[in-house]
């Protein structure tokens, strides 16, 4: 008996090799029929006995390709063709454009293989690939994703490789970046004052003169690196000399694991994540002693470690034969260099060598990084390996959406139907080229994906570049989106909820509907409005950003407002206070007496800055965050005291630290470790999120809480919070393949954007 059926499947199944996964397994089962593209995913219909289509849908969905996401298969019964035969058959036309891009991906298992077997015809060939790897994003041009449409277009396949490309037994069927010695790109080394290498003499010269010291500009997929030995710690202060980057951290890359246990400690989350196909930079423990120089993570307790994900990376790995230095070919706040004439333009007075190919890059992307919190994922920078790959939304958008997301981390997003395109990270706005950066891609993304947005999200505040962008928008709706909302319903949307929820949302900066700058409140939440019912107490912050790179103005701010902490800081005894002059305190008292340059505040952000700074850690900062990250890394392990802390009894609570400030300051004068200090700071700001949540409760507030916003990166402070809150019957929800930080606002004023336009606003 032979019966005939239609399956559908959906998800990520386009330019991951998944049809001629379909021939192999129609083949297999002796199922005749067809395969091919379609603008919902891919379409099959086969025909054969019932026995064998069973099977066949079984293994389907057990076996995938490796970058293959299956959503949904759906299949029903159709009438008998009487085929014999199974072939893959061209989309129509109509369908090309819906055709996804999936992000780059990690070399395979198969493909390291033959990069060092040197039986193979593609031994030691730094661009090797296929269907299962290599890039895909950074090299496209425009859909469908064909090969003249990359990159790639210029390289005409040879015989060999053209065999393989129309093969749908081969691995390398459809694989647009395919290529081998003697068709595809080639490396090329430049050095001043000295010829050109190329290919394999090429590589070996940029290895020897890493081991000897030298900087080197390196091309990825998505744009330069630049590398040094990180165990030598000339080579890594002259990097940061030259690199203008004072202390924030640098990435390592090492060959393997066992390269990795060597300097990190790492568990099997983080295993996990070291070897997935993304291959992001991973948080790591370091492990002391370790060989790594002092200079690659000053003041911290990790490094941000990744292993080798393009073909010419094991390749230098492997001459090198030891870890090192991988961090993004710029200056400092610059987005990444991609283009070969922009990078030896802005990289010469960097680096002494540049290691580069002839395969164009069309969109610069940045690594990943991710942090393993609570034994799951956390994603904080969203690029490489995840970006272009849509967000599923379990409901439909009414109309296509941009958000324009935030001023720094920023991300833009683009929503259609039941998909949500988060962008790669994109950087700080106020970076010339990162702006432009940031609107090239907003054309490209439209264009890859078929989206011309009809509605457009901004944030509230009307001076980041992202609000003054969508204001330069014709013909379409546009709706200003608070910067905490955004926060908490990007939680809700990647959890699945709809809400309400009570919203934690503890970040540096937002601006508030009162005119205040937010940064620690307590939102009843869906995706269609907010309640503010409680958050931290309001100080006077002078200086404006400058208050945000230096922390002793928001210390100043806190001592002033503590009881019993006088109006002259140094005459505490704090740690440093001293190189504070006194000009410089009364100026700032002087602002903030006459409200000149000078906002109201309940940012966690600069709580922990004004913690940092009394305590002697930090009074200025190089990079966004640097006292909080440094506050997190001298937190001692297993103490279990905290500090006094209050809550208001109005109708909007009020989260007042006063007396935890003066019991800070005590203890510095006592001379208690900075250390015990630090951790016990940190399960204060555990315990007050908790019971003010439990007083809201109280209240009527739901138990389901969101947790959004940078400061719900802190390792330390999450793995106190989340089985505290668990304690008191709350069920706690937190960002995972979105950034908690500013990273993930777009997707939140996407979802409330929507959410607007629903209810007719």
């Amino acid at each position: 008996m032979t019966e005939r059926r239609e399956i559908a499947v959906q998800g990520i199944v386009q330019g991951v090799g998944f049809r001629p996964f379909v021939y192999g397994l129609a083949q297999k089962h002796h199922l005749a029929g067809f395969v091919r593209n379609d603008n919902a995913g891919v379409m099959i219909e086969l025909e054969g006995e019932p026995r064998a289509l069973d099977s066949f849908v079984q293994s389907l969905g057990e076996a995938p390709p490796p970058l293959a996401i299956i959503e949904r298969i759906a299949c029903q019964a159709i009438a008998p063709k009487g085929e014999s035969d199974f072939a893959i058959i061209e989309s129509r036309a109509d369908d090309q454009r819906q055709i996804p891009i999936v992000p780059d991906a990690a070399t395979c298992d198969d493909c390291l293989r033959e990069l060092f077997d040197p039986r193979d015809r593609r031994f030691r060939y730094p661009f090797i690939n296929c269907t299962n790897c290599g890039p895909r994003f950074t090299i496209v041009k425009d859909v469908p994703y064909d090969r003249p449409l990359t990159t790639m277009a210029g390289f005409q396949m040879c015989a060999a490789c053209e065999r393989e490309y129309h093969d749908p037994a081969n691995r390398r069927f459809h694989a647009q970046p395919n290529a081998c010695p003697a068709c595809g790109p080639q490396l090329i080394l430049k050095t001043p004052g000295h010829a050109e290498a190329f290919g394999d003499e090429a590589l070996v010269l940029a290895a020897s003169l890493v081991k000897r010291g030298k900087i080197l500009a390196i091309k990825g997929l998505g744009g330069y690196h630049l590398a040094c030995s990180a165990c030598d710690n000339e080579a890594v202060s002259c990097l940061r000399q030259r690199k203008q980057r004072e202390d924030k951290p640098f990435a390592l890359m090492t060959l393997d694991l066992d390269a990795v246990r060597r300097i990190c400690s790492i568990d099997a989350a983080e295993e996990s994540l070291l070897l997935s196909h993304q291959r992001p930079i991973v948080l790591l423990r370091k492990c002391e002693p370790n060989p790594i120089a002092a200079q690659v993570a000053p003041g911290q307790s990790r490094f941000g470690v990744m292993l080798p994900y393009a073909p010419l990376h094991y390749l230098l790995l492997d001459q090198c034969r030891l870890p090192l230095v991988m961090t993004s070919g710029n200056l400092s706040d610059e987005p990444i260099a991609f283009a070969d004439a922009e990078a030896f333009e802005r990289l010469s007075a960097i680096t002494d060598i540049f290691l580069l190919h002839d395969r164009p890059i069309h969109m610069r992307c940045d690594d990943s990084v991710v942090r393993v919190v609570a034994s799951r994922q956390t994603v904080i920078r969203r690029a490489r390996g995840y970006a272009p790959a849509p967000l599923r939304m379990s409901k439909h958008f009414v109309e296509p959406i941009l958000a324009c997301g935030a001023e720094l981390k920023n991300t833009f997003c683009l929503a259609k139907d039941d998909r949500a395109y988060l962008s790669h990270h994109i950087g700080d706005l106020a970076n010339y080229e990162a702006y432009r950066s940031y609107t090239e891609a907003i054309e490209h993304y439209q264009r890859l994906f078929d989206i011309r947005p009809t509605v457009v999200a901004h944030d509230l505040h009307p001076q980041y570049l992202s609000t003054q962008y969508a204001q330069q928008i014709n013909s379409v709706t546009r709706i200003a989106v608070q910067h905490h909302h955004a926060h908490i319903a990007s939680c809700m949307a990647e959890n699945n909820l709809t809400g309400p929820v009570l919203g934690v949302a503890f970040d540096g900066l937002g601006y508030g509907d009162d005119g205040a700058i937010w940064g620690g409140e307590f939102l009843i939440a869906d995706f269609a409005g907010y309640e503010q019912v409680a958050h931290l107490r309001y100080v006077p912050l002078a200086g404006g950003d400058t208050a945000i790179r230096q922390p002793w103005r928001a210390a100043l701010s806190y001592l002033q407002d503590a009881p019993g902490c006088g109006n002259d800081p140094r005459a505490l005894g704090l740690h440093h206070w001293e190189n504070i002059t006194t000009q410089q305190i009364a100026l700032s008292q002087a602002m903030m007496e006459r409200n000149l340059n000078t906002v109201r505040t309940s940012s966690s952000g600069r709580l922990f800055d004004a913690v940092a700074s009394i305590v002697g850690l930090r009074h200025e900062v190089n990079y966004e965050g640097q006292a909080a990250i440094e506050l997190e890394a001298a937190a001692l392990a297993g103490v279990e005291e905290r500090y006094p802390f209050e809550i208001g009894t109005a109708i909007s609570k009020e989260l007042d630290f006063r007396p935890t400030i003066g019991a800070i300051v005590r203890d510095v004068q006592r001379g208690v470790d900075i250390s015990r200090i630090a951790a016990k700071f940190h399960n204060t700001v555990s315990a007050a999120i908790v019971e003010t949540c439990c007083q809201l409760r109280q209240n009527g507030a739901p138990r389901q809480v969101c947790l959004g916003g940078g400061t719900f990166q802190n390792v330390y402070l999450i793995e106190r919070l989340l089985p505290a809150l668990a304690k008191h019957g709350f069920e706690v929800f937190l960002n995972s393949l979105v950034p908690s930080n500013d990273g993930g606002i777009s997707l939140g004023q996407t979802l409330v954007a929507n959410a607007t336009i629903q209810r007719g606003g």
